[in-house]
């Protein structure tokens, strides 16, 4: 493990251009379930195609809300972990250009990273279903975990829909086109914590290899781009990531006079 992680730092230090991509497992120590895990996915108890969909929210957004409170909840109350804070110094230290992430939770920025493309959206926002007003979830996120009725619009009182990507939406135009210039120029792609399930954004991957970029991966299960890592970590995110941060900042560290 040491001489994988060792690997794992010296290319990214001699990386010019190097950028991450992340998935639910940086989350997953901060108390956010994922979707996928056996015995607590949030996928296990409810299917995608009933409640996730853009189609299914129109027709009844209450099932939704009904579904992402509990999700709701344990967003609100997550904090940063070692592996985000270990990926915002990386980019402190300007070994990360950028952080694309599949994740809605904002706990990359809280961490202190700024150049994050959030590929799937977030909770920050929610629109207006009828009139398109955008309304910062601050504003109903505490009433609706309290008594889970769906959100509506101050406006018009219209459903409130949070700024996420469901199943049968485009993803987010700005955020995709950013992460896909992204993995066109990187030379060194850090994938943590993503099981590449998820198109397009697992695609970014094999759009970084067509342009001959090494990757590293980091995570606990199998991903479909193993054999194509040039470093594969099969470890906790949170736990992996800070030793790699370690090894950039003693050698980034200004020799002592």
């Amino acid at each position: 493990m040491q001489d994988l992680i060792d690997r794992a730092a010296g290319m990214l230090r001699n990386a010019q251009h190097a950028v991450a991509l992340t998935g639910a497992g940086i989350s997953t120590p901060s108390g956010i379930p994922d979707f996928r895990s056996a015995g607590n996915g949030l996928w296990e108890h409810a299917d995608p195609m009933e409640v996730a969909t853009i189609y299914a929210f129109r027709e009844n957004p209450q099932r939704f809300f009904d579904w992402i409170r509990p999700l709701a909840a344990s967003i609100c109350s997550a904090k940063p972990n070692a592996a985000h804070i270990a990926l915002a110094q990386l980019e402190r230290l300007g070994v990360l250009h950028m952080i694309i992430t599949q994740n809605i939770d904002g706990l990359l920025q809280q961490a202190g990273s700024a150049r994050v493309a959030e590929v799937h959206g977030h909770v920050r926002e929610a629109t207006c279903m009828n009139c398109y007003h955008v309304v910062l979830s601050e504003a109903y996120l505490s009433k609706f975990i309290a008594d889970g009725l769906a959100p509506r619009c101050p406006q018009c009182r219209g459903v409130l829909k949070p700024n996420v990507t469901l199943f049968g939406e485009a993803l987010p135009a700005q955020a995709l086109r950013a992460a896909t210039q992204a993995a066109r120029r990187c030379d060194v792609m850090l994938i943590a914590g993503s099981s590449l399930e998820v198109a397009p954004a697992a695609d970014l991957p094999d759009l970084a290899l067509t342009y001959r970029a090494k990757l590293i991966i980091i995570n606990l299960s199998h991903t479909h781009l193993d054999a194509w890592a040039d470093v594969l970590i099969r470890g906790d995110v949170a736990e992996v990531l800070p030793q790699i941060g370690a090894r950039l900042e003693i050698t980034s560290a200004p020799a002592a006079n």
